[in-house]
């Protein structure tokens, strides 16, 4: 049950992310002219660890992109540590706050009609040598179910085509459920697309909540505090007030076009790609000096950390009471968003496998693979990883492939069934649990088998003995080696 509160807590939007990622050190400004369709994706793709503000584009735009770029950046959007980030963001998907009306924003300062407004001038990027053209990645769609009028806001893709259309990939999730409403009914669907936001907007889009959650509630409880939502112009329909920019229109039925090849969050191109519906434009507004927002896709970019956050925290809320009540410490997704990493101390021997089981069977239909290990290994470090799968695993023992299982339809791994477009899309393939755990501790004896090598003295410190001129380089150590929990 979603709470009604509206508290007068400062504004977090857009331009307030900028302030807390150049206050915290995070953001990288780009001063130079940048060519969106030729320049813009290959540097999103490089900045792995900041935040680029790109102050000059064509057209006088500015743009921010690679905001989070990092799970550590995610972290500092939610106001917390990266390790608490995860049981932080499931602690807050429990507290759902209504959303409140009112009369005006600054989305609203600049109102333009069709023929006012043009897409192919904004700057939206390229982001692959391959991209059937420039994508807004950044469009988070809000649309209503015809017979409830209930809410639902979601990402999609969105094809530039024309100064007043573009393409949308309709995952077969709650925004193709509505359209397929819409389109028995044969009715245009009215939709919203607010573009450019704070990210707890964007981690509460990519939030799979059942079916009739209202998102904006979702974004409330990670907000703590109410959204505050306008009507719009020429669609019964309401979007942030403090958003950059909003596009109305309306997506027709029983009708497709090309679409693709694209950059997706997987590192691959042609999932997706096929006959698309459109979107059809009559209506913008956004600020007077608005900020565009643009989003790179790939395996571990932007795009694939909004998905990251929200999908560990549904799990996390999910497994904390498998059997009983496990001991549970930390959910993590993988890179490529299709396996799951569970960080456990299992009281039972078998007890992780139980638990792995449910993890590839939550609300989501990305994880196909899920690996349990215990406290000691750091999830966010991927050679940790790695050496808890090679030191900890008896495949014979530990390994269990699960076949015939319903998978995400953009896995391209998988054979497919159907296309995108289609009811029948998805792939049918197969989940594998690891169990890279030790023994439990009533086990004493057997789990001292696999206690750690710890330095003779944790508490030195290499930097206190290199010399000055040698200080930048030890600090640019892995951390693995360097500052690492594998030394405190």
């Amino acid at each position: 049950m979603a709470e009604s509160r509206s508290e007068g807590n400062p504004v977090k939007d857009m331009r307030s992310w900028i302030a807390d990622l150049d206050a915290a050190g995070e953001l990288i400004r780009i001063d130079k002219p940048v060519d969106p369709l030729t320049q813009m994706g290959s540097l999103l793709y490089q900045s792995r660890e900041k935040a680029l503000f790109f102050e000059r584009l064509p057209h006088g735009w500015r743009s921010l992109g690679q905001a989070p770029a990092n799970v550590r950046q995610a972290a500092i959007a939610f106001g917390v540590s990266e390790e608490r980030l995860i049981p932080l963001v499931a602690e807050r998907m429990g507290r759902r706050i209504e959303p409140v009306m009112v009369a005006d924003g600054p989305v609203k300062e600049v109102k333009l009609k069709r023929g006012e407004f043009d897409l192919t001038q904004l700057p939206v990027h390229v982001a692959g040598q391959r991209d059937g053209g420039p994508v807004i990645g950044s469009g988070l769609v809000v649309s209503k179910d015809p017979d409830t009028g209930r809410r639902n806001v979601s990402f999609h893709r969105l094809q530039i085509k024309g100064p007043d259309k573009s393409g949308i990939l309709l995952y077969p999730r709650h925004t193709w459920r509505n359209y397929v409403k819409y389109q028995e009914k044969n009715q245009p669907m009215p939709v919203a697309i607010f573009i450019g936001h704070h990210p707890l907007y964007y981690a509460a889009a990519s939030t799979t909540a059942p079916y009739g959650v209202d998102e904006f509630e979702v974004a409330g409880g990670y907000l703590e505090s109410a959204v505050k939502l306008v009507k719009c112009e020429t669609v019964d329909l309401e979007v942030p007030a403090d958003a950059e920019m909003v596009l109305e229109g309306h997506i027709p039925p029983h009708y497709r076009e090309d679409e693709g090849p694209f950059s997706e969050f997987q590192d691959y191109y042609v999932t997706g790609t096929g006959k698309n519906p459109i979107v059809e434009y009559r209506f913008m507004s956004r600020r007077r000096d608005a900020i565009f927002k643009n989003l790179q896709n790939g395996s571990e970019m932007e795009g694939c950390v909004f998905h990251k956050v929200p999908m560990s925290a549904t799990i996390f809320r999910r497994l904390k009471d498998v059997g009983g009540g496990m001991n549970l410490h930390n959910v993590m997704v993988m890179p490529g968003v299709f396996g799951v990493v569970v960080q456990m101390t299992p009281r039972f021997y078998g007890e992780a496998k139980n638990v792995l089981m449910a993890a590839l069977s939550s609300e989501y239909h990305h994880p196909k693979v899920a690996i349990a290990v215990d406290a000691d290994v750091d999830i966010f470090n991927h050679s940790e990883l790695l050496w808890a799968l090679t030191t900890r695993v008896n495949p014979q023992q530990d390994v269990v492939v699960i076949p015939g299982t319903h998978n995400h339809g953009m896995d391209a791994s998988l054979p497919e069934l159907g296309a995108a477009g289609t009811p029948l899309w998805q792939r049918l393939g197969s989940k594998m649990l690891i169990d890279a755990t030790i023994p439990p501790p009533a086990d004493a004896a057997a789990r001292a088998n696999f206690e750690r090598i710890r330095p003779h003295n944790p508490q030195l410190r290499l930097e206190d003995f290199a010399s000055a001129d040698s200080l930048a380089l030890v600090r640019s150590l892995s951390p693995l080696f360097f500052g690492s929990k594998l030394l405190r």
